[in-house]
């Protein structure tokens, strides 16, 4: 084992002051993971008080103050608001004179690119646009998730390295997306995170009126090799009654959906004939068993008399 002693991070060069500007779930965590890479939390903003109790569980002792103050205090700003609220942040900062010249300008919208920052780029800021792929929740363990966590990093050709850097320092990897990308890339993620949220939400639902004790114990180890095989092999991993081709057991399901749980039936519809046609595509579901099977997607019953099909 080295005996060489590592340099204290409050020793390396460039420290940056830093500021958050909405204290959701995710400018805290970015803010807290910074200063453990030696850069100095200043100023956070946050109007609820939930907001307020993620600052002091994050970043204690850092003052919360008004938005404009945290620009006037940081080098580095976090501008962490939802998605929508972003231009006009953005612009009003800019209109009221709170940019400083030189001051790096960080956004995590998964949505927008660089360009959204142009009214602060006038202002002679220095614009990044950093968003991590990852699902937090307001609490430490978000900063232990941000080891490595891939980021959608997109920002002038003269701040990449910069912007990568910042990355590399909250423990994630950098993936260069190009401005026009952003809402393709952002979209793929939330059709696979926040949609998977519900899916398994709604699966826990079903399971515990079956009267499954523990749903999240019977489905962790299911869902865990499923995401595994899928991410290892695509569509090649499809398995399951639609895969399969059987016509029946979906009708079956369908039957007991409307029956127990009606507001789940559009969304297992509209899965299953995204799983069929992927599944069709790949060679798995054999063209034979795929009009029986579809004829119940299109209907939502076996196709004859509305009842359930042979289970």
């Amino acid at each position: 084992m080295s005996t060489v002693q590592q340099p204290d991070p409050k020793d390396r060069p460039a420290r940056l002051t830093v500021g958050v500007v909405g204290a959701g779930r995710v400018g805290p965590a970015l803010a807290a993971s910074l200063q453990l890479a030696g850069h100095r939390p200043v100023a956070v903003s946050g109007v609820s008080d939930a907001s307020r109790r993620r600052a002091a569980l994050l970043l204690p002792d850092v003052p919360l103050v008004p938005p404009a103050d945290v620009l006037n205090r940081a080098d580095l700003v976090l501008l962490t608001v939802p998605d929508d609220a972003l231009p006009a942040l953005v612009e009003g900062l800019a209109e009221t004179g709170a940019v400083r010249p030189g001051q790096l300008l960080l956004h995590t919208s998964g949505r927008y690119g660089a360009k959204v920052l142009d009214p602060a780029l006038r202002a002679g800021a220095l614009p990044l646009a950093l968003h991590p792929a990852m699902t937090f929740t307001g609490t430490p363990v978000d900063v232990q998730r941000l080891a490595g966590c891939s980021f959608g990093v997109t920002a002038p050709d003269e701040l990449r390295l910069a912007a990568e850097a910042l990355v590399i320092e909250m423990g994630g990897e950098p993936e260069w997306i190009a401005e026009e990308n952003r809402p393709l890339y952002h979209a793929a993620l939330a059709l696979g995170a926040n949609h998977l949220v519900t899916l398994v939400a709604q699966s826990m639902e079903l399971l515990s009126a079956a009267g499954v004790g523990a749903p999240d114990r019977m489905l962790g180890p299911l869902l865990g090799a499923a995401l595994d095989n899928a991410l290892r092999s695509g569509d090649a991993a499809l398995t399951g009654p639609v895969a399969r081709g059987d016509a029946g057991t979906v009708a079956a399901h369908v039957s007991e959906l409307r029956r127990h749980a009606p507001q789940t039936v559009a969304g297992y519809l509209a899965m299953a004939r995204a799983t069929a046609d992927r599944a069709l595509a790949h060679g798995l579901l054999k063209p034979e068993l795929a009009e029986d099977l579809l004829g119940v997607l299109a209907n939502g019953t076996d196709g004859t008399d509305g009842t359930e099909g042979d289970a």
